[in-house]
């Protein structure tokens, strides 16, 4: 019998040849500054998709220059960035593998010179910038720069769209009471400190039609924080505006201890799964073909999002089939090595 990991999974009329998933994760590789896909990119993303991963999903790209996390961060607040990602999402398709994209803005955990932006005029810690309160206008502008990345993602060739709202960055900054301490239609109750997500999904349907996902931190790991029973209710929102998968991740609103050992954020995806009855992606430590089939086999998540163990072994496709006793089709070009 094949694995469940390779196994096909269809979101709308999008279907992904097997459920392991490149989590996004940052390079830090746009040598010029200019938020602009280099060389290193093309070889890093194809690699992946050669080694027969089912959906690659690019890093952390900014939709406007201030919510870039580093200065060094890919973009996609101007046309001039559509040319380097259509030649990106090209070639992993040329693969077999399905593209997505991660539309980002950094808030006040931005390390770019100038004015930084958040709910809050409340640093992340004691060596990072003091942030800027939004105001209206601020939080007008950025919505659209994310409805803008979202048509430009469209014209690249991307087959996911997936809203960063997680790790201490912009979204995740108003979700949370820790970051956001505004007292108008933005800030207070979980309603209103949900209505800049909710706009910004609001924004990005109007110009993608294709699968929308959400990544969120389902705990803040902190006494007066988000809970994941928080983010069920949040998640059954997002499913009611037509967000198609939730990825769950946990942590970085503030500074925290975690304690991190294998899965250890799978059930925090199983919770919103079956809490908000909304399809999941689970990542944190997954690093074997059989701790995947396990998560799949007992219905805790529906796809699983793989970050380092992708960055140690760009064939982990074939490493987990081979551990799961399961065949999969090689590149043409590799055949007579696999």
């Amino acid at each position: 019998m094949q694995a469940k990991l390779f196994s096909t999974y269809s979101i709308k009329d999008l279907t992904l040849k097997n459920r392991i998933v490149m989590a996004p994760m940052c390079m830090y590789s746009s040598e010029n500054e200019d938020g602009k896909v280099e060389d290193f990119h093309i070889t890093h993303y194809v690699s992946r998709a050669v080694g027969q991963v089912g959906l690659i999903i690019q890093e952390a790209t900014a939709v406007t220059p201030q919510g870039r996390i580093s200065s060094k961060d890919l973009g996609i607040w101007s046309d001039d960035h559509i040319e380097g990602l259509s030649r990106l999402t090209k070639q992993i398709k040329s693969y077999g593998s399905k593209t997505g994209i991660q539309l980002a803005h950094a808030g006040r955990k931005a390390t770019v010179e100038g004015e930084i932006l958040a709910p809050s005029a409340i640093p992340f810690d004691e060596n990072m910038k003091t942030p800027k309160e939004m105001t209206r206008e601020d939080i007008h502008d950025v919505i659209e720069a994310f409805k803008q990345g979202a048509l430009r993602a469209k014209k690249a060739g991307f087959d996911v769209v997936e809203i960063h709202a997680a790790h201490g960055y912009l979204i995740n900054e108003f979700l949370s009471p820790l970051s956001n301490k505004r007292t108008d239609p933005y800030g207070g109750s979980a309603e209103n400190r949900y209505r800049f997500l909710r706009e910004v999904i609001e924004a990005v349907k109007e110009v993608w039609n294709g699968p929308l996902f959400v990544r969120v931190s389902a705990s803040d790991y902190h006494p007066d924080g988000m809970t994941p029973e928080d983010y069920v209710t949040l998640s059954r929102w997002m499913k009611e505006q037509g967000v198609d998968l939730i990825d769950v991740s946990s942590g970085a609103v503030v500074p925290a201890r975690i304690h991190a050992y294998p899965g250890y954020q799978v059930p925090f995806a199983e919770a919103i799964k079956h809490g908000a009855d909304i399809p999941t992606g689970a990542v944190g430590l997954i690093t074997t073909g059989i701790q995947a089939e396990e998560i799949l086999q007992n219905n805790r998540a529906d796809l699983i999002f793989l970050a380092r163990e992708l960055l140690r072994d760009p064939y982990f496709p074939k490493t987990a089939a081979k551990e799961l006793g399961t065949a999969i089709e090689p590149p043409k070009q590799y055949d007579r090595g696999w």
